[in-house]
């Protein structure tokens, strides 16, 4: 849980610097939505899985540097998010579930708005 709870968040940082570096509208204003709201829901889930089973999660060391741009960043984290969180490590209670989906829909409007409004 740690390892994915620490890539959501690297993709806020990774999201905001892409953010700063983009050179258009139509990527930097996505990417602006993005990388502020994803730390919320990211507490929500942590919060959540805590709470729920009384201990705190554990953090690996690591972290991974943006892609070249935000609609690979987002592309990739939405194949991350999809394979990892029905996995044996990502609890399948279905309150944190939940929490899981409002990430993977922030990530799907913003693939949207990153694919079709150019």
């Amino acid at each position: 849980m740690g390892e994915f709870i620490l890539t959501l968040l690297h993709a806020a940082t990774n999201t905001h610097i892409l953010h700063l570096r983009s050179r258009t509208l139509a990527e930097h204003k996505p990417l602006g939505e993005f990388y502020q709201k994803l730390p919320d829901l990211v507490d929500a889930v942590v919060e959540s899985t805590q709470g729920r089973y009384g201990e705190l999660i554990d953090y690996p060391v690591s972290y991974y540097p943006p892609r070249e741009t935000g609609l690979e960043e987002l592309q990739d984290l939405k194949d991350y998010v999809d394979q990892t969180r029905r996995g044996e490590d990502i609890p399948q209670d279905s309150e944190i579930q939940n929490a899981i989906d409002e990430i993977a829909s922030l990530i799907n409007s913003t693939l949207y708005q990153l694919t079709f409004l150019k």
